[in-house]
């Protein structure tokens, strides 16, 4: 039964997945990076094959996207020292697409208009409207974030001006986190 039900599934993500690391691929070479450099790199192998696993394991398109920024981001010597990458791979393997779509969100928070003072919620009930009125979701999706310490802030209730609710509150974590899963 497992392997009707389950195995023709994984084989075509798995086969999706590879099809796109190699389209992603073929941009690079096409930018002038040596593939074959690539080859001899373990240091890609090995976050390939961590990606793979990664990748099977999920069907959001915003973890799968995550993964190929943090492929290239390697591909290209752009990435932070392998410690890093093990622990961010972690975080996008665990953390839900809604978290990322936070982190992105709060690492550049738009001026709402109209908005002299509020809380952070209000920022981010604005700019992820599913989360809207679903407090005790995003508060604790929110305290994992700080917990990793990838936001500065530990709470998102505290009032402030319209200029501390678009001050950037992701930590230097974070926006590394965030750079090395966005293809450059």
């Amino acid at each position: 039964m497992f392997q009707l039900l389950i195995q023709p599934p994984v084989e075509r993500r798995r086969a999706k997945w590879m099809q796109e690391v190699g389209e992603r691929l073929q941009a690079l070479a096409a930018e002038g990076l040596k593939i074959e450099d690539l080859q001899n790199n373990e240091e890609f192998i090995s976050a390939v094959l961590h990606a793979t696993q990664i990748a099977v394991r999920t069907h959001h398109q915003e973890k799968i996207e995550a993964l190929k920024g943090a492929l290239e981001s390697i591909a290209r010597g752009q990435a932070p020292d392998e410690a890093k990458q093990y622990m961010f791979f972690a975080f996008i393997d665990t953390m839900s697409p809604l978290q990322l779509q936070m982190l992105a969100l709060f690492s550049a928070p738009p001026v709402l208009p109209g908005i002299s003072m509020g809380g952070l919620s209000t920022v981010l009930e604005h700019g992820i409207p599913e989360l809207r009125g679903n407090r005790e979701l995003y508060d604790q999706l929110w305290k994992d974030l700080y917990a990793r310490g990838l936001v500065n802030t530990d709470g998102l209730h505290m009032t402030m001006s319209a200029t501390g609710l678009a001050s950037r509150r992701t930590t230097g974590l974070g926006q590394e986190f965030l750079q090395f899963i966005r293809a450059q």
